[in-house]
């Protein structure tokens, strides 16, 4: 019986064009059209194409799409390759074949698409990689665990091609692992280390397409042969006497197999995975596990799922920044050199039963005497949890310097957020400042920090409840009760109630807040409003409300959260010593005796002030006429307006008193906001600790007789993806509208009302 005849359209000499869709089109050049079936040969076929086109049948390279499918060239390279392109155009009248001379389809001068082109054979369609069961484990450097790769595989002969099948970007891979062709050059070839020599030959055997087995590897020998049966490629390679250096001693370049027949699921090593990508994080430390998956596909076909993109990113920022564990074990000798660099500083740190890493604290020198100097007597504690491989919390505690820049006095690294960890970090910064003055702490009140703080300080400090943290509670446990117009009018007077300066206006707002809803009102009474409300605090805060205090802080804790534990310490106090000299170099200009930013406040207060009239004293009290009546103590640094003695500067009101008196304004101001003391906090720099970096490239010494060891906590990053969580509405959305005290409008306030009153 005669087998189907397929009508064959070769063309030649033009050039393919991307269409919009992504599918190819070949435009210009020659074309004849050659009947073909099952029994036409290869060899044949390009004998007559030869002559039809006036170049070498040798010379030739032949491509045609599938059917169904213009995306895709596959390319014929065999009589079986041909065969299945007859068996696969049988239903069809006729098949294109695109003819290209090989040395114009090496170089990719034909203008086809590189990302387009794919081999039709299992040996050029998949990357080879090496197994990780041939692999006898010799270091750290080689992983049996990491994550599988998905090789897209042709199917066996008998097996019918689907006419949606999308092969390995081969001419993609090609180009993106044709640097690594001459990896390898022969015997003499040499090398820093073991893991640099398995690193080249992992390159090497990708540019090449064939697999390999380890038959020695270990400190002193590797010796790798081709997995293929029967083929004689060998290399072996060992340490150079007396030197530290790896040679290639054997090597038989030869190759008689054919050089792909891999099967799906075969393993990668660290070393490959991290070289591929670690040089583009180096660059671009936001490189995302979805970025690295495509490029990796697109460069070098090979499939990754989300994890393990993620997975491969974690190794190849270790291979960077060095060891996650060998940081732990540097802990003991790190603390000690920021004391010996930085004397007076604190450094300390604490393990489990078990040895592993439990909490470290650290206050430089120079924060502890900047606050002791310069700094008002109010502290901000807050937290950042750490996106680090180990997890973990960082505790801060911050300090406004006279011009309200965040100034970190002390911080530490714990496993949680608990009160055991705070009342640990209290001790700590408590026996770091000796510090007589009363503090006033702004921290939150869950978390552990309410219980602490009085069991660390007892008496003799206030804390001021954050306002925000408070807030967001408030939202939270009223969105099941109310509406979003409702808890928008709660918050705007629980805002007003905080903010109030005396206690009429205080309680006005909570009697707004009860008018709306007499639970939300119980909420606000049961919040301890002492603890956050101007009219009833009895601390000084200098109406600095949220211990959200610290944001640029907790930038750089954010850039650097991801280093080893060491690494990620020192940047932070390399951030530190660069703000510090900042600072110096900036308030060596100023020539005012209050700071930039108070020196214009109290001008603004100075010019107020003219239009007041100053009735005559009753002994140091002063009545004060403008719009209302205030009375000023002068003796007491007070005023009915409160401004004064919330914010440490002397109120419109109280400078009218200053100058009626005959004195000076500036000697009513709170001395914390002179530049004298601006430069006082700033007065002490931070030295350098040598050789961080260094030491966390090491190989890992012996312990050492009377010297903790220490190892990573057992807590580590869950795998990726983000948990979900029930939404809360964001507070900025609930509060974002004011609310008129005259027309009850929204949008403005009183001043700026336009209705008649």
């Amino acid at each position: 019986m005669a087998t189907k005849k397929v009508i064959a359209i070769c063309q030649s000499g033009g050039e393919f064009v991307t269409n919009k869709d992504g599918s190819l089109a070949y435009s210009g050049g020659d074309a004849y059209a050659i009947d073909i079936d099952q029994d036409t040969s290869m060899s044949d076929f390009k004998s007559e194409l030869a002559e039809n086109f006036g170049f070498s049948w040798e010379t030739m390279t032949l491509k045609y799409f599938l059917p169904g499918n213009k995306k895709t060239l596959i390319t014929i390279s065999k009589d079986k390759d041909f065969k299945r392109m007859v068996s696969f155009s049988s239903d069809a009248a006729n098949v294109e074949i695109f003819v290209l001379p090989e040395e114009a389809d090496a170089r990719n001068d034909t203008n086809m698409p590189a990302s387009r082109s794919s081999r039709t054979t299992a040996s050029e369609a998949v990357v080879p990689v090496a197994s990780a069961g041939d692999i006898v484990v010799g270091d750290d450097d080689m992983i049996t665990d990491d994550f599988q790769i998905e090789i897209g595989m042709m199917p066996e002969e008998s097996s019918p091609l689907p006419g949606n099948f999308v092969l390995t970007d081969e001419k993609q891979h090609i180009k993106a692992a044709q640097q690594w062709e001459n990896a390898i050059t022969g015997v003499d070839q040499r090398f820093n280390s073991f893991t640099e020599f398995r690193d080249v030959l992992h390159k090497y055997s990708i540019a090449h397409g064939f697999t390999y087995k380890y038959k020695k590897n270990d400190s002193h020998r590797v010796s790798v042969k081709c997995k293929a049966q029967g083929c004689p490629w060998r290399i072996t390679a060992s340490r150079l006497s007396t030197t530290q250096l790896i040679c290639i001693k054997k090597m038989n370049s030869r190759h008689t197999c054919e050089r792909a027949v891999v099967k799906a699921g075969y393993r990668a090593t660290r070393g490959w995975i991290g070289s591929i990508i670690k040089e583009k994080l180096k660059a671009f430390p936001d490189y995302k596990p979805k970025d690295i998956a495509e490029d990796i596909k697109r460069e070098y076909g090979i499939q990754l799922n989300y994890s393990q993109a993620w997975r491969a990113k974690e190794i190849a920022r270790e291979q960077l920044q060095g060891s996650y564990k060998e940081a732990y074990s540097q802990l003991p000798s790190f603390c000690e050199k920021i004391t010996e660099t930085n004397p007076g500083s604190i450094a300390t740190f604490m393990t489990k039963e078990d040895s592993s890493f439990h909490r470290l604290f650290i206050s430089f020198y120079a924060s502890i005497s900047g606050f002791r100097q310069g700094c008002r007597p109010l502290l901000f504690l807050d937290s950042a949890v750490l996106n680090s491989k180990y997890q973990g919390v960082m505790l801060v505690a911050t300090a406004p310097d006279a011009e309200d820049g965040i100034f970190p006095v002390a911080f530490a690294v714990v496993d949680s957020e608990t009160e055991e960890n705070w009342v640990w970090f209290l001790e700590n910064l408590k026996l770091a400042l000796a510090e007589p003055r009363t503090i006033t702490f702004v921290a939150d009140f869950q978390n552990g920090q309410k219980n602490a703080l009085p069991l660390v300080f007892e008496k003799g400090q206030h804390h001021a409840y954050c306002l925000r943290h408070l807030a967001e509670k408030l939202n939270t446990d009223l969105q099941a009760q109310f509406s979003h117009e409702a808890r928008r009018f709660m918050l705007n007077d629980f805002y007003a109630a905080a903010y109030a300066t005396q206690p009429e206006a205080y309680y006005r707002s909570l009697e707004n807040i009860k008018n709306i809803s007499p639970d939300a009102y119980t909420w606000v009474i049961e919040s301890e409003p002492f603890h956050w409300a101007n009219a009833l605090f009895e601390g000084e805060r200098y109406n600095h409300m949220n211990s959200t205090f610290g944001l640029d802080f907790y930038s750089w804790v954010s850039e650097a959260h991801e280093l080893p534990i060491t690494q990620m310490i020192d940047q932070l106090r390399a951030k530190l010593m660069q703000s510090i000299y900042t600072h110096q170099v900036q308030s060596r200009e100023w020539v005012t005796t209050l700071t930039p930013t108070n020196e214009e406040k109290l001008q603004k207060e100075i010019e107020l002030a003219r239009s007041l009239q100053v009735s005559a004293p009753h002994n140091s009290l002063f009545e004060v006429h403008g719009e209302s009546l205030n009375l000023v103590d002068i003796n007491q640094c007070d005023c009915d307006c409160k401004v004064w003695r919330i914010t440490g500067l002397p109120c419109s009101h109280a400078v009218a008193v200053i100058e009626c008196i005959g004195k000076s304004p500036y000697d009513y101001c709170s001395r914390y906001f002179t530049s004298d003391s601006y430069r006082s906090t700033y007065a002490e720099s931070i030295n350098p600790v040598p050789n961080t970096t260094m030491t966390m490239m090491m190989v890992e010494e012996p312990p050492v007789e009377g010297v903790v060891s220490v190892t990573p906590p057992p807590t580590r990053r869950t795998p990726p993806g983000r948990p979900k969580s029930k939404q809360v509405e964001p507070l900025d959305m609930i509060k974002r509208q004011l609310q008129c005290s005259n027309c009850k409008g929204l949008g403005h306030n009183k001043k700026t009302c336009k209705a008649v009153s």
